[in-house]
């Protein structure tokens, strides 16, 4: 799922190897090996606030894994950042996982059901490929799963599909999962080398961002 920041890690492996760990992990952030710029930066809106996104697929073990010190971080942003998360589909089997998102925040049920949904498939060993199976779970936690499924299978969660994959392709996200950082950079805890690195190089990219 990280082919892209595989390519990059090996690149300087042979650099950074000998290394001693304290000093790699109090140096600054190196770009090519802890994040990455995008060649073409992605427009802004005009809002006053640098946005971070988080590419991630509930399918995606390491999403699971990464999500509780991600959420942490998001409880401490300051007030000139906005954070939202974008569901990645790389191919047919995960669009439900994709949609189920996108019904959810249509809804305004993320609050209430984003960790459960992965405690769904990655603890319960749940599979949400199938309609029956995800209103099953939606039903078992109080959701209306008729509702639910007019909203799964609506024109807008469809058209929020398509501006997820937009987005991924404008950041040529091909892992998850990986933080955009206001359409101009990317990283990601494979490329940083563990969840806190990556969101420490994330706040780096935030203050670069915010000086430029």
């Amino acid at each position: 799922m990280k082919r892209r920041e595989f390519a990059l890690k090996l690149a300087l492996a042979s650099a950074t190897a000998a290394a001693p760990f304290v000093a790699r992990a109090q140096a600054a952030p190196v770009e090519g090996k802890d994040y990455a710029r995008l060649a073409q930066p992605i427009p802004m809106p005009g809002t006053g606030k640098i946005e971070v996104v988080e590419f991630f697929g509930y399918w995606c073990p390491h999403c699971h894994a990464f999500e509780p010190a991600l959420e942490a971080w998001t409880q401490k942003l300051p007030a000139n950042v906005s954070f939202r998360r974008v569901p990645v589909a790389f191919s047919a089997p995960q669009e439900p996982y994709q949609k189920i998102f996108l019904a959810l925040e249509a809804m305004g049920q993320l609050d209430a059901m984003h960790r459960k949904v992965f405690t769904a498939i990655h603890v319960q060993k749940q599979r949400l490929e199938k309609d029956a199976e995800i209103v099953a779970l939606m039903t078992a936690n109080g959701i209306d799963g008729a509702k639910f499924t007019e909203t799964f299978k609506s024109f807008t969660v469809a058209s929020k599909a398509k501006q997820a994959r937009q987005m991924a392709d404008a950041y040529r996200i091909d892992g998850v999962p990986t933080l955009g950082i206001h359409g101009r950079y990317f990283t990601s805890p494979s490329l940083a080398g563990g969840h806190d690195q990556a969101l420490r190089v994330t706040d780096f990219l935030i203050q670069r961002v915010a000086k430029a």
